[in-house]
C-alpha cells in the first residue's frame, strides 16, 4: 500500500508540473504540510488537489468555484468547492471536504489564499470535522 502511494503521489507531483499554480499548503490536523495544485478547467472553476504528509498522506481533490467579489480589487478572489478527500494510515479515512476560502494573486507570480476544509468522514468512522484551516501559498505558472 505504501509504494501504491508513493507511485501516486510521484505522479501527481510530476502532473502538477502542468498546472497553473503549484505550491504549499500549511493547515492544521494530523498532516499539516500539503503539496497544493489548481488547475483550471474554466473561467470561473478549477480542479483544487492536495497530497498532504504529516502522521500518515492525505489526498484531498475539490472542484472549487471563483467568485470575483469587488471587480475594482483586482487579484482578490473567493472560491467555494467540495469534493473527496482520503487519509491513508492506520485506519483508513474516506469523506467528503468542502472548501471556502479567499487568495489574492499579486502583480508577480504567487498567489496566498485562506481556507476553511469542512469535512464530513464516511470510512472509517462517521464523523465531522470542521477545524480544518489551512494558509497556500502557490507560484503562478505563466504569469
Amino acid at each position: 500500500m505504501k509504494k501504491l502511494l508513493l507511485v501516486f503521489s510521484v505522479f501527481l507531483i510530476s502532473y502538477g508540473l502542468q498546472a497553473q499554480e503549484v505550491g504549499v499548503r500549511f493547515g492544521e490536523g494530523a498532516n499539516n504540510v500539503a503539496i497544493d495544485g489548481i488547475f483550471s478547467v474554466g473561467e470561473f472553476s478549477r480542479v483544487h488537489g492536495d497530497v498532504s504528509f504529516g502522521d500518515g498522506v492525505g489526498l484531498d481533490l475539490l472542484y472549487d468555484f471563483l467568485y470575483k467579489p469587488f471587480p475594482e480589487a483586482d487579484g482578490l478572489d473567493w472560491y467555494v468547492g467540495a469534493g473527496p478527500s482520503f487519509y491513508f494510515h492506520d485506519p483508513f479515512f474516506f469523506g467528503i471536504a468542502g472548501e471556502i476560502g479567499l487568495e489574492y494573486h499579486f502583480d508577480f507570480p504567487l498567489a496566498v489564499g485562506l481556507d476553511w476544509r469542512p469535512t464530513f468522514w464516511i470510512v472509517d468512522n462517521t464523523d465531522f470535522n470542521a477545524g480544518y484551516f489551512g494558509l497556500n501559498v502557490r507560484y503562478v505558472i505563466g504569469r
